[in-house]
């Protein structure tokens, strides 16, 4: 199996509102290891979920558009495919779980009916081996085989996202899709969802994408980690390399915002302003309003510059060999 399980080229996403171009994803290159966990990091609106459902190809065109870019999902091309053959990808090789999982969930169905429902789609089985396949599922993620004929409203949040999880994990995909999977829960049911999700990819062998804006679930679940602002990738890494060693001022910024039990500051040091309007990004380098380290040189747009093996950062103080 390549290295290079899931591979994104040069990927720009725009969608169309309003007679205004919206600038989503610009030019962003990312890979993702066979059996490795990737984290996308940064602020709400910065693209992050674009870029998963353009993964998926459930982007709503219009008024999504994918400009140009290539998706290699193991050597083959996601973008080139047909729809038909795309339905079977999805679900079977790429699975997503949604942010909300009341939204995710038909409350019409049962949740043991929406389960098989994707178990059939898939699988050539029969009714009943897709319930069987369903309560494996279901008790998989520690909810019991009786509840299979409970509709989504009967169970709690921390529940509903389980469902969510064993519905995507159905089919054993290949690549998983996590969109702040644990952002409605409390901190104690976060941290259960967080363990269950990496015991069942370290025993299915499972790639995973894990969107979020929480520093500390990327610390505990992901393996490298992508810093994205205003739909490009800012600074790139091992988890070692961007907890330890970084360097990109608004991933600077980040941890800046989050409180440590060992500093004595009576205040967070804040990221100032807001994120750019996607209508109307700025010129050169995309964080340069807000950047407390912005200087002259800073109006060009800065290429991603690799300042170890392996961590590379989009800065014009390492475009010039500078700090």
């Amino acid at each position: 199996m390549s290295e290079e399980f899931l591979k994104i080229n040069d990927l720009v996403v725009e969608y169309s509102s309003g007679g205004q171009i919206v600038q989503a994803v610009n030019h962003v290159d990312l890979t993702v290891k066979k059996g490795k966990t990737l984290g996308l990091v940064g602020e709400t609106g910065a693209g992050k979920t674009t870029i998963a459902k353009t993964i998926l190809r459930i982007l709503p065109m219009p008024p999504a558009k994918i400009k140009q870019g290539e998706i290699f999902l193991d050597g083959q091309d996601l973008l080139k495919l047909p729809e038909k053959e795309m339905m079977k990808v999805r679900g079977n090789k790429i699975a997503m779980i949604f942010q909300d999982p009341m939204t995710a969930l038909n409350p019409t169905m049962t949740v043991g009916d929406q389960i098989s429902e994707v178990v059939l789609q898939h699988n050539d089985f029969t009714k009943q081996q897709a319930q069987e396949r369903t309560i494996e599922m279901l008790e998989l993620v520690g909810i019991a085989s009786v509840r299979y004929m409970d509709y989504p409203h009967q169970f709690s949040g921390g529940m509903k996202q389980r469902v969510v999880i064993a519905m995507a994990l159905a089919c054993n995909p290949e690549l998983i899709l996590a969109d702040e999977p644990t952002t409605a829960l409390d901190v104690t049911i976060q941290a259960q969802v967080l363990d269950m999700m990496r015991e069942l990819r370290e025993k299915f062998n499972t790639s995973m994408i894990l969107i979020t804006h929480d520093l500390g679930v990327v610390a505990e679940t992901c393996d490298d980690v992508a810093v994205i602002y205003a739909g490009e990738i800012v600074e790139y890494g091992t988890r070692e390399h961007i907890f330890r060693n970084p360097q990109h001022p608004y991933t600077l910024g980040l941890f800046g915002s989050l409180p440590k039990l060992d500093d004595d500051s009576k205040r967070l040091s804040p990221i100032h302003g807001l994120p750019p309007d996607p209508t109307n990004l700025p010129e050169g380098c995309k964080f340069g309003p807000r950047c407390p380290e912005c200087k002259g040189e800073c109006g060009k747009d800065p290429a991603m510059v690799e300042i170890e093996p392996g961590h590379f950062v989009r800065c014009c103080k390492f475009a010039k060999g500078g700090v």
